[in-house]
C-alpha cells in the first residue's frame, strides 16, 4: 500500500485518546486500522441494501457458493502445479 504523510488537526482529547489505545504501531497504525474499519462498515451497509432487495442469503446458497470458490481454489492450484509455480 502506499502511504503519504499529511498533517490534519483533530480536538486535542481525541488526540489524548488515540495515544492511549495506541501500541508498537503508533498513531499511523491506529488510524490504518480506523480505516480499515470504515470499509468494513460501508461492506456491510452494502450487504444489507443488497440483501433487503434480495433477501436473505439462504443456507444452501451460501454452501453453495463456498462450495464454488473451493473448486475455483482447486482450480488455480492445478494451474500453479501445471506452471511450477510455488503454492
Amino acid at each position: 500500500m502506499v502511504t503519504r504523510r499529511i498533517t490534519i488537526t483533530v480536538p486535542e482529547e481525541l488526540v489524548e485518546s488515540i495515544k492511549e489505545h495506541v501500541d508498537a504501531r503508533g498513531v499511523s497504525g491506529y488510524i490504518a486500522t480506523a480505516a480499515h474499519q470504515d470499509a468494513m462498515n460501508r461492506l456491510r451497509e452494502w450487504a444489507d441494501r443488497l440483501e433487503e432487495e434480495h433477501g436473505t442469503v439462504t443456507d444452501d446458497e451460501q454452501r453453495a457458493a463456498l462450495d464454488r470458490i473451493a473448486a475455483i481454489d482447486g482450480w488455480h492450484d492445478e494451474l500453479r502445479a501445471a506452471s511450477g509455480e510455488a503454492t
